[in-house]
């Protein structure tokens, strides 16, 4: 089945950067909302930024003014340049999409990668 591929993840000291990156060749919609998502150990999931086919963007409130979301239409790939990375960043981390920008916040996200691993000490 076709899927999504994150990279980009690795270990890094507090205060540090990762640019973590989604292939989404495949996913040629016109209308959509793609995102990043992240889970830590016996936490729930949780979104953390997400994007739209109009390049309108949504952030968490924890991550907000560190990460930023972006796309690179040209090479169908998803990013997520992170900034000045806290321990409580430690997680795996998803990109997702789903057809049509509607509810790009609540909405159900149907294609998912298998996720990439940020640990922050």
């Amino acid at each position: 089945h076709v899927q999504l591929v994150e990279s980009g993840g690795g270990s890094v000291k507090t205060g540090g950067s990762l640019r973590l990156s989604c292939d989404a060749s495949w996913f040629t919609y016109r209308s959509y909302c793609m995102g990043w998502f992240r889970q830590a150990p016996g936490k729930e999931r949780e979104g953390v930024a997400r994007i739209d086919n109009i390049g309108m963007t949504t952030y968490a409130d924890s991550v907000e003014g560190r990460f930023t979301i972006s796309i690179d239409n040209a090479k169908n790939t998803l990013y997520l340049l992170m900034n000045n990375l806290k321990p409580e960043d430690t997680a795996m981390y998803y990109c997702a999409a789903k057809i049509f920008r509607d509810y790009c916040i609540t909405g159900e996200y149907p294609y998912w990668g298998q996720g990439t691993q940020v640990t922050v000490s």
